[in-house]
């Protein structure tokens, strides 16, 4: 049976955190007293849904779940401080704060510590998320008893849907762009001058000329994509940011 943790005070106990070449203990109450803080929890470090899905998109969404009073998120695995500060590099998750639960004891208290030695892993956390107030769980989201790694609720979209139901989510914005391209900077100062957050990709450092054409169908620079739509270069983008002021 999953565990009924709403209204209860997170379990307190120390973690044992790496700050640059230094050991940093890390409690309960540091990370909960007086805040409203977001955890998610995930079977492991550098696993595939906990890279592609969960961490990417509370990465994202973190300035939006400040605007709602968030103070911050944190992500917690059952593995060790070596490896959970390598894979927030890995991840340039730097909007979310992870924290190793190494010996599983803050997962055995929150009773989701599960056995994963059919995937050789040993003991690790069941995946969830909750919302913490002032170091009292308000909502806990744990994902469905069913075989495998299930990633349905504890996901950042449905934390944000239960804190703010009708919020206007971040859109989704990709510039493929090169090295000393003045429309390139043209489009990323406008961008930047109308607080629209973007992903900039840069050729022969993230793609090739062959990607660009594949994926655009274009030569130019830059090449702009916003939530799956291609807008174009620079001057479309400036038409696209027109037509949206005059709707």
């Amino acid at each position: 049976m999953l565990p009924r943790k709403e209204g209860q005070t997170v379990p307190e106990v120390t973690f044992k955190t790496r700050r640059g070449h230094e050991w940093v203990d890390v409690t309960s109450s540091e990370l909960f007293k007086g805040k409203n803080v977001i955890v998610f929890s995930l079977p492991g470090a550098f696993t595939p849904t906990c890279s592609s899905s969960h961490v990417p998109r509370y990465n994202q969404l973190a300035k939006t779940f400040k605007k709602h009073g968030i103070d911050e998120i944190v992500c917690v695995s059952v593995n060790d401080a070596f490896v959970m500060n390598e894979w927030q590099k890995s991840q340039n998750a730097n909007n979310i704060r992870f924290i190793p639960d190494g010996t599983g004891e803050f997962t055995n208290e929150m009773g989701l510590l599960v056995n994963k030695d059919d995937l050789g892993f040993g003991m690790r956390s069941w995946r969830y998320s909750m919302l913490v107030k002032d170091g009292i769980i308000d909502k806990l989201f744990v994902e469905p008893e069913v075989p495998g790694d299930p990633f349905e609720n504890s996901d950042a979209d449905t934390m944000l849907n239960y804190l703010a139901p009708n919020v206007v989510k971040p859109m989704d914005v990709s510039v493929l762009s090169r090295q000393g391209c003045p429309h390139c900077e043209r489009a990323k100062t406008l961008l930047n001058t109308l607080e629209i957050d973007y992903e900039e990709l840069v050729l022969n450092r993230d793609y090739t000329d062959l990607s660009l054409r594949a994926i655009s169908g274009k030569t130019t620079f830059p090449q702009i994509f916003i939530d799956g739509q291609h807008i174009g270069g620079a001057d479309e983008l400036e038409q696209w940011v027109s037509s949206k002021k005059a709707a």
